[in-house]
């Protein structure tokens, strides 16, 4: 018999070329076979999944882990454990919220250092691009970070400034990276009054203010030859713009969020400020729309955009959209909230799979993670896709049990999360800390 650490059988095993009955082999770490369902020449610890899926472990490339600095916002235990039990075996932590900010490479030290034996999954770093760091980011990427993170607005904390477009230019300039960039136009948007209905909130961050920001983007993208990746698209009045420069060439991509997908204006109650995000949840037509662009690959993949904070920032006494942080704590949630979504719209499971875990491994070069291949890391999960839950707040991971789901039924329950072939049980914490390129 054939010598393995670990076998996971399943009749619904989501292989890169699709869905089928197999037994997934594990060897130090890695996956070393992929064999039929029935088939039994090992010697190992096996188990019979029988109907509940066989996935990859998520990757997701857009985490606010926020420690140090703000880790009574969220920290490396916390986050990872609740990326583990919602499937995602993968983040790349955002450079801002935290203090300092992972601007040069001392804060990327400090930040790894502090990561250090707290993450449950594993753990990656984006660099950021503020004004006057340009110099900076050739240093920062050869130490490792997966690219770099800007905003061409307000990013909501001071120490963490926009770039105009004379210091896009300039970064895009500086280094030879991926970079990925909240786009919304700060002349499109207008204050926010203090107010408790949402409607007045979203009217001042109109679909307008992402338009203008991607075409900016995607114009000195064109003009650099640079890689350029639009975070959280929530305006599908966009998708149309980026088909065009993708089909010319332009190296552009973009990404969306479970709440884009999932939720939608007319849904939020007034003054119920855990829905609140920048930019906004939008309305039923514009979320259909969304839908269009990543059923036509004009959307690449789907990302938490994890940012949580302390309930009080929420302003639950006032329920002040304006004053109100702007960020969804989703990391545990996203696989089930996606699902239920593409379920009831005629996607499968294997589309699921595709947004959440190979196209984000892809985006940042990690390929030995979100498949099921031979020589892939084993981060698996098993998913049972028929299940049903309720989103009970109690049972969220992350540090602050605040989110828009609360009392939503979701299709789809995470059974048991595996890294690198050992189970993930929340407790004790095996994440590495990963660098760009390491294979």
């Amino acid at each position: 018999m054939t010598a393995y650490d670990l076998v996971l059988r399943s009749r619904s095993v989501m292989l890169p070329d699709g869905e089928r009955p197999a037994a997934v082999c594990v060897r130090e770490g890695r996956i070393a076979a992929i064999t039929p369902y029935d088939s039994r020449p090992y010697d190992p610890p096996d188990e019979d999944l029988g109907d509940v899926a066989l996935l990859p472990g998520l990757v997701d490339t857009h985490v606010h882990v926020n420690e140090p600095g703000r880790t009574e916002w969220e920290g490396f235990a916390t986050a990872t454990r609740a990326a583990a039990a919602g499937g995602v075996t993968t983040i790349i932590d955002m450079p801002l919220n935290s203090i300092p900010p992972t601007v040069d490479v001392a804060a990327l030290e400090t930040k790894r250092k502090v990561a250090t034996g707290q993450c449950h999954v594993d753990v990656g770093f984006w660099g950021g691009a503020v004004p006057g760091n340009a110099a900076e980011l050739p240093a920062l990427h050869a130490a490792g970070v997966f690219g770099f993170k800007c905003f061409l607005i307000d990013s909501g904390v001071p120490e963490f400034p926009p770039l105009d477009r004379a210091g896009l230019d300039s970064a895009l300039a500086a280094v030879n990276a991926l970079f990925v960039v909240h786009a919304e136009d700060p002349g499109s948007v207008a204050a926010a009054p203090s107010s408790s209905r949402y409607d007045d909130f979203v009217q001042s961050r109109p679909p307008a203010a992402e338009e203008t920001a991607v075409a900016l983007a995607v114009e000195c993208a064109r003009v650099a030859a640079a890689r350029v990746h639009i975070l959280h698209l929530s305006a599908a009045s966009v998708v149309p713009m980026l088909h065009r420069a993708q089909a010319d060439g332009v190296r552009v991509t973009a990404e969306t969020c479970p709440h884009y997908l999932a939720l939608t204006a007319e849904q939020v109650p007034d003054g119920a400020t855990q829905f609140k995000c920048c930019p906004p949840i939008r309305d039923a037509a514009n979320r259909d729309a969304l839908w269009q662009g990543l059923a036509d690959g004009t959307i690449d993949c789907v990302v938490s955009d994890h940012s949580p904070c302390t309930p009080d920032l929420k302003r639950p006494d006032t329920g002040d959209f304006a004053a109100a942080w702007g960020g969804i704590a989703s990391l545990q949630l996203g696989l089930s909230v996606v699902w239920t979504e593409a379920r009831a719209r005629g996607h499968s499971l294997g589309d699921v799979v595709r947004w959440m875990a190979l196209r984000p491994a892809e985006l940042v070069g990690l390929a030995h993670k979100g498949r099921i291949a031979v020589g892939a890391d084993a981060d698996l999960v098993a998913f049972d896709p028929d299940a049903t839950q309720v989103v009970d707040p109690a049972g969220l991971r992350h540090r602050h049990p605040v989110t828009p789901y609360a009392g939503h039924t979701l299709r789809g329950a995470v059974r048991a999360t595996w890294l690198r072939g050992e189970p993930v049980n929340g407790v004790s914490p095996r994440g590495r800390l990963l660098t760009r390129g390491m294979p």
